[in-house]
């Protein structure tokens, strides 16, 4: 456990073809670590310079946001809760996904599933909550709290992120914010066209940890099948 600073569980696709492209975009296997060439899109140029952030937490889709262990708290014992979480939930299934421009970045956003969603997120992020510590001065700082909503006060401080429960919005991220994203949007909506699963499931909670360099690793999926 002293190798990695944080965990999280996000959702990362099977090994195939949508996987592939995605890692392939983004430059980098979550699961293998290892860094991949990045294709040169007509309109965009080089990827790297607008796929930095993405790149570091790999491929994927927060269902509950990066946290630190509670004092006491083993990597084992947060495997084994994350076990028993996805025995009991069932998973997702979506329409498919869009490219979509959010807050400046652009993500694949899924359709037609957005009470399941809603459902899922919360039970992960209440499932997991007696592990985590409690955020520390400069995490609260982070999150810069005098940009958010009442609500999503209430809900930091409770639940250690903002974006939950009813404020909870599944996207897998794509770029960095960005001056003019929808030229990018254009670009990566046909690049993912040939790929996109329709319809699109959630099949998997994916335990991934942060290492000391800030960089994020799949260290195990866990299927749902509640």
């Amino acid at each position: 456990m002293d190798q990695f600073t944080r965990y999280a569980v996000y959702f990362t696709p099977r090994d195939g073809a949508f996987a592939y492209r995605a890692n392939e975009w983004l430059g980098r296997d979550p699961a293998t670590g290892k860094d991949l060439p990045q294709p040169v899109l007509a309109g965009i140029g080089d990827p790297h310079g607008i796929t930095a952030e993405p790149r570091r937490y790999g491929f994927h889709g927060t269902i509950r946001a990066p946290f630190r262990l509670a004092t006491g708290v083993s990597e084992a014992r947060l495997r084994d809760t994350i076990a028993g979480l996805a025995a009991q939930l069932a998973p997702v299934v979506c329409d498919g996904l869009q490219a979509e421009t959010l807050h400046g970045f652009v993500a694949l956003t899924p359709l037609g599933c957005e009470a399941a969603l809603l459902d899922l997120g919360a039970a992960v992020v209440a499932g997991t909550d007696p592990l985590r510590a409690p955020l520390s001065e400069a995490e609260i700082v982070r999150r810069r709290p005098d940009q958010l909503s009442q609500r999503q006060r209430e809900l930091l401080h409770r639940w250690g992120y903002p974006h939950v429960m009813e404020e909870f919005r599944f996207h897998l991220t794509l770029t960095d914010r960005l001056d003019t994203p929808e030229p990018v949007r254009v670009a990566l909506e046909a690049y993912f066209a040939p790929v996109l699963p329709r319809p699109f499931v959630i099949e998997d909670l994916c335990l991934f940890a942060e290492d000391h360099t800030g960089r994020f690793h799949l260290l195990h999926r866990y299927a749902l099948t509640g």
